[in-house]
């Protein structure tokens, strides 16, 4: 079912499924939707969470059952099986939801980025907030989600200890787009780890690209807030591959890496970052790989 709309040559447009869960209406970007399906026969997992409602076999693959809305602490509305099947950060899962609504194709101007208030700091669940005519869909932060069911698929310990620190790495400065406060903080913590002291973080591309823009005139501001990007893909107003073209297009900020480290990232959608000139594209969670990627990039 996934979509080529988001990651088409850096359009800034996206696809939003739209779903019911509890009462309220929720989004998945379509990109990380693999199929619906409305039957499954589910075998139950003995101590597992009562969220987990347990495992059933589609097409010679195996899935997890996770009640969305029992996870959410919502609700039930559930008058027959609907399943949404994810696929991101090499992980399928599928969720149990109470409707699906229909699709909508939006900008990432569509979509506001949550206050303070909403996201609750890293424990907060909404990455954006789709603004329609008549109502808001509030888009998941699935990343958290899948973290919080599994947190194999996040950033672990081991891997942190993997990172060694270096004393360059001071020197080098680095400008971080990614919406999820969750992810945000995990990345930073990483970085710091391995001995990058300049890092500037923002929560969209939009943001990213405003900051590049006030400083490109000069060399020294330019070399202070950015060495190299590391930008999401999906980020409320402005994408990541958006972020990366515009950059790659304006001749004083051509030269300037860029590495695209999301969820999405797989061989087709690796190649569509290489058109809009990313020099790197890394799947989450991999912290040591983007960290080598940062200094092979600085070499070159």
């Amino acid at each position: 079912m996934a979509s080529d709309i988001l990651l088409e040559n850096g359009t800034n447009e996206l696809e939003i499924l739209e779903f019911r869960v509890g009462g309220n209406d929720y989004g998945i970007n379509v990109a990380k939707v693999e199929e619906i399906i409305s039957e499954c026969e589910i075998q139950t997992v003995p101590n597992s969470r009562p969220f987990v409602e347990g495992l059933f076999r589609r097409r010679g693959k195996i899935y997890s059952a996770i009640n969305l809305a029992q996870y959410l602490s919502l609700p039930e509305y559930k008058t027959r099986d609907i399943f949404i099947i994810t696929s991101f950060n090499q992980t399928t899962v599928a969720f149990r939801v109470d409707e699906i609504k229909m699709i909508h194709h939006l900008s990432w101007t569509d979509i506001q980025q949550p206050d303070g208030v909403v996201d609750n700091g890293t424990n907060g669940l909404v990455t954006g907030i789709a603004k329609m005519e008549d109502r808001m869909i509030l888009i998941l932060d699935f990343e958290k989600v899948l973290f919080d069911i599994d947190p194999q698929t996040g950033l672990q310990d081991s891997d942190i200890n993997k990172v060694e620190s270096a004393s360059e790495h001071k020197y080098i400065s680095i400008l971080l787009a990614e919406d999820s406060v969750l992810l945000r903080k995990m990345i930073l913590d990483c970085l710091y780890k391995a001995g990058f002291e300049n890092v500037t973080v923002v929560g969209n591309g939009q943001a990213a690209w405003e900051m590049l823009e006030c400083v490109k005139n000069d060399h020294h501001q330019l070399h202070a807030l950015a060495d190299v990007v590391i930008t999401d893909i999906e980020m409320p107003m402005m994408d990541g591959l958006t972020l990366t073209k515009r950059i790659k297009e304006d001749p004083k900020l051509a030269g300037l890496p860029v590495i695209v480290f999301s969820s999405l990232i797989n061989e087709a959608n690796s190649q569509k970052c290489t058109k809009v000139g990313a020099n790197a594209q890394l799947s989450k969670p991999d912290i040591v790989r983007l960290v080598a990627t940062i200094e092979e990039l600085m070499r070159e």
